[in-house]
């Protein structure tokens, strides 16, 4: 078995208006991540992943391509924290929180 991780992503381009929130979140689900997505004032994405390292690793390579009509310069990572985890909704596995 390998390690669990928090991963903390930040994801800039053509990721707004574009389903991208929607298909981090199913590609979170589908592989039983536990985390968030939102949308930044600036024009990016950011989510935080936590879980299996190679499963969220996997997720995260699926995030530098997302949805068709998506467009990703840059997608940048570093460690998560569990106080970053902790914002995800109440009983939610993956949520998609308001805008900051």
């Amino acid at each position: 078995m390998t390690a669990r991780v928090i991963l903390h992503i930040m994801v800039r381009g053509r990721v707004q208006g574009v389903g991208y929130r929607a298909f981090v979140e199913r590609e979170a689900i589908k592989r039983g991540i536990e985390g968030w997505v939102r949308n930044r004032r600036d024009g990016s994405v950011e989510a935080v992943m936590a879980g299996d390292d190679a499963v969220v690793a996997a997720a995260i390579e699926a995030c530098r391509l997302g949805p068709f009509a998506a467009r990703v310069d840059a997608l940048d990572q570093r460690p998560g924290t569990e106080a970053e985890l902790a914002l995800r909704g109440p009983g939610d596995l993956f949520s998609v929180l308001p805008t900051v």
